[in-house]
């Protein structure tokens, strides 16, 4: 007799809260606190400094119970927009860092424990006006760029997914809200989890949202916890429906036997996929692979099938990053060669598609 089939265990399952006493007196916070009232509740001095949720990197089972069963809440204590240039012209100010997905490249530094839950900062009121602040301060965009012919355009998302944080606060629909009533502005954030919810914010073409994907294949191994490829494919209409501006984010860009061929088989599926309005506004960046030495080592303990698509020593060379570390990255004239193969490819393929940058 066939055993009944197990529902999926959910994104989150929040079971423990650690806070900040200054961030649980806001309303943002306790909004937070009363979502999840079950949840044991521990205060902390930092946000950063949590020692429970540091340990035994290497065990897969305490990694992704921390991502489903922490949570973290904190206050923003540095507000400053980053210049970019590249995906969006600013950095904004983070209301939220960590995820509770667990993707085996991702390797964002993880100062309150390698499998980086998500913290929300509650004094989302600070953060926005300071947002507000800095778009008038623009004032109007004078000359087109590679990330918008005419609108400053904010990344809301680097430390996070606001999709995800969208699941937890009311945080993302403040800043769609906010930028919705600026002119000059637009937000932006990538992300790998469709939250279906967001359809509801009316972002009236002032948010852009840029789906992550890769052939469903390699996401199967690597995009840990996230919404599955095809899911992220049968939302891109919808989401421009609603008043999104919808792009791709076509990271990373791992190379294998037959990759190639993967893509263009995914390229077909976002052309099947897709409306013709749709594609009229779709844009993408293209992300090869960069990997690091020390996420390298912690794989090898909880997912080492990531690690044979991910660590191929014969085709990567070693770059020091900004912060210390060791990553690597495909040797430079492969790469170069990469590039220029799957650029071809979408423009057989996807000829619709403008790819803003590759690198």
């Amino acid at each position: 007799m066939p055993q009944p089939s197990q529902a999926p265990r959910p994104l989150l399952d929040v079971t423990r809260i650690y806070y900040e006493a200054a961030a649980a007196e806001l309303p943002r916070g306790r909004q937070v606190l009363e979502r999840w009232p079950d949840a044991t509740r521990v205060e902390v001095a930092s946000h950063w400094n949590v020692p429970e949720l540091h340990g035994d990197e290497a065990n897969v089972e305490r990694w992704v119970r921390i991502k489903r069963e922490a949570l973290v809440l904190g206050v923003k204590k540095s507000l400053a927009a980053r210049p970019n240039g590249r995906s969006a012209d600013f950095i904004a100010p983070s209301t939220a860092n960590g995820c509770a997905m667990a993707c085996a490249y991702c390797y964002v530094p993880r100062r309150k424990g390698y499998s980086n839950p998500v913290t929300v900062f509650a004094n989302i009121e600070q953060i926005t006006g300071y947002l507000e602040r800095h778009v008038r301060r623009q004032g109007v965009k004078a000359e087109p760029n590679q990330c918008d012919p005419v609108s400053w355009v904010y990344d809301i998302g680097e430390n996070s997914d606001c999709s995800v944080d969208a699941e937890i606060s009311d945080n993302v629909d403040d800043l769609v809200a906010l930028f919705r009533g600026l002119p000059t502005a637009k937000a932006s954030f990538a992300t790998k989890h469709v939250n279906r919810r967001l359809l509801e914010l009316d972002p009236r073409g002032r948010t852009r949202v840029r789906f992550s994907l890769m052939p469903e294949r390699v996401a199967k191994v690597l995009d840990v916890r996230t919404s599955p490829v095809r899911e992220r494919l049968a939302a891109l209409d919808d989401f421009v429906a609603a008043g999104y501006e919808v792009h791709l984010n076509l990271s990373p860009v791992v190379v294998h036997e037959g990759w190639l061929a993967m893509w263009a088989e995914l390229l077909d599926s976002l052309g099947a996929a897709t409306s013709e309005a749709t594609k009229r506004q779709l844009q993408a960046e293209v992300i090869f692979l960069t990997h690091n030495e020390r996420l390298h080592e912690v794989n090898l303990g909880w997912h080492p099938k990531a690690e044979d698509l991910l660590w191929r020593p014969a085709m990567q060379e070693a770059k020091r990053s900004e912060g210390g570390g060791t990553n690597v990255r495909y040797r430079a004239g492969d790469k170069g060669r990469y590039v220029r193969e799957l650029l071809d490819l979408i423009a057989e393929r996807a000829p619709y598609l403008h790819v803003r940058y590759a690198f």
